[in-house]
Formats: C-alpha cells, structure tokens, sequence
C-alpha cells in the first residue's frame, strides 16, 4: 500500500513543488510589498515545505511527527492540493499506527469533500481494510467483520479492473469465512445441548448466506446429522446427497454416508427440499 499512496503523493506534487520553489524565493527577496499572487507563490512554498517536512518523517519511520505535520498541512492550508493529498496520507499513517477510528475518519473525510478526487477508490480500500484489520476469531463478536464485508464488497463493485478491487474480492472471501465460521460454532453448541433444531437453523444461514466458503461441507453433515436426531429422515437424506455431489472426496460425505445408512437408507436428494434448491440456484444445470 505504501507503494501506491505515494507514487501519487510524492512523485507528481513534488515535481510540482520544486518547480516553483526557485522562482518564488527570488521574487520574494527582490521586493517588500507583494502582490496577491506572488502571496500565492509565498503560500504555496510554505505547505510545500510544511508536506514535504511531513513526508520526510514518514520516510524516516517517525509516524507520530509525520502525522502532526500532515495534519498541520490541512489545518493551515485546507484549501491547497497539499491539504487534499494530507487527508490521505493522515489516514495511512493512522492505519500503520493502529488506530483504526482515526483512519477511517480521516479516509470518510476524503471522500466527503472529494468523491471524484483521483484517489477516492484508494480512501474506499482504506477504511474497508481497517475494518478487516480488526476481525478477530470466531469466538469474538463478527460486528467489524460484517463492516468490513459491506466496505470491501462495496470497493469491488465501485472499482472494478482495480487493484483495490482485486484485493478487496480476495479479502472478502476470507471475511465470508469467518461469518460462516461463527455460524457453525454457534450450532454446534447447540447440537452439544441437545437443541438440535437451533442448530440446524444457524447450519442452514451457512447454506444460504455463505454457501462458497470451507464451511459449506461440514454444514450440510451437520444438517444429516440434526436431521437424522430429529427423525427428518428425508432431509438428512437429501443433505447427505448434496454433500456427496459437491465434495464426493470429502470426509463430511463419508461420515454422512455411514450415518444415513446405518438408518438403512442411501442419500438420496429430494428436488423439493430447501437444501437442493438453494444448490440448484447456483448450478442450474
């Protein structure tokens, strides 16, 4: 990421900066009144000394400094494209730093005040990967996990064919799987305690919800399982074919297998059941 943030903030504005900075130091020695625009030329060697100060730090791996200063480039010249550029740069430096609330402050404010700005899909892919940053194990609340779900989903489909986007799909598929993971740890305390029909509702939100994950194998034998407890004989049937047709090598299929039989039946799918209709969805043929 420190790649892409500044190959736009350091190359192109420093270009900029330093083609102005000769000039505009010579006309201010030669007079003491000065005109409105050589006070722009004067302002406009002030932030760029004060962001390149602020970005030396950052180079120097002095994070706290840099991020003062950049937040003073904002402060002092909000209306310059130096303060644009600082609001994203205070964002990364917050992130590096851990604090998440700040970054992703800082990366909502970029995209309130420049929703077209060249880099707004950088600020999107920013907050979204806070969010991700903060996803914990399964046994923890899933709240930052379904935050960064709904950001990374959202930088996917606002910038597609981008970097961003690229990583975004990838990490959503991880974020997935730790809902999906949550979902299962869930029913089966509920199997342990006996409340099977609790935990085929939470087996069934993984078929529905999060069905393209590495849970999707253990849940429809759970679902043989509570199915076959509950004496549903024709769904426990119908769960252990489907785990047959989609993961046949698995050893969820095996055990499904065995269980089934030992009823004296063979997994057999009924097209009417839920759990074939929510596969067929997805391959119709």
């Amino acid at each position: 990421m420190v790649a892409v943030l500044l190959s736009g903030c350091a190359t192109n504005l420093m270009d900029g900066i330093w083609g102005d900075d000769s000039s505009s130091s010579a006309t201010a020695s030669s007079s003491a009144a000065l005109a409105p625009d050589m006070v722009t030329a004067q302002e406009n060697a002030a932030v760029a000394k004060l962001y390149n100060e602020a970005l030396a730090d950052l180079n120097d791996g002095s994070l706290k400094s840099s991020l003062k200063q950049f937040g003073e480039v904002e402060r002092q010249y909000p209306y310059s494209s130096y303060a644009t550029q600082a609001i994203l740069m205070q964002s990364y430096i917050s992130y590096k730093l851990g604090k998440w609330d700040d970054a992703i402050n800082a990366a909502n404010r970029y995209i309130t005040l420049h929703p077209g700005g060249k880099d707004v899909g950088y600020a999107y892919y920013l907050a979204a990967v806070c969010n991700y940053d903060q996803i914990g194990n399964t046994r923890h609340d899933q709240s930052a996990t379904k935050k960064a779900l709904e950001a990374l989903e959202e930088v996917a489909q606002r910038f597609p064919g981008t970097p961003y986007a690229q990583d975004a799909e990838k990490k959503v598929m991880v974020a997935r799987d730790h809902l999906a993971g949550k979902e299962m740890e869930v029913g089966r305390y509920y199997y342990r305690q006996g409340a099977y029909l609790a935990g085929i509702n939470r087996f069934k939100t993984v078929i529905t919800d999060y069905r393209n994950t590495n849970q999707t194998a253990e849940a429809l034998y759970r679902l043989t399982e509570g199915y076959m407890a509950l004496g549903v004989v024709s769904e426990a049937q119908t769960a252990a074919a489907v785990l047959g047709t989609n993961f046949p090598q698995s050893d969820w299929y095996r055990d499904a297998y065995r269980l089934v039989s030992a009823d004296g039946v063979a997994p057999e799918a009924n097209s009417e059941s839920w759990i074939s209709k929510a596969f067929d969805a997805v391959n119709p043929l």
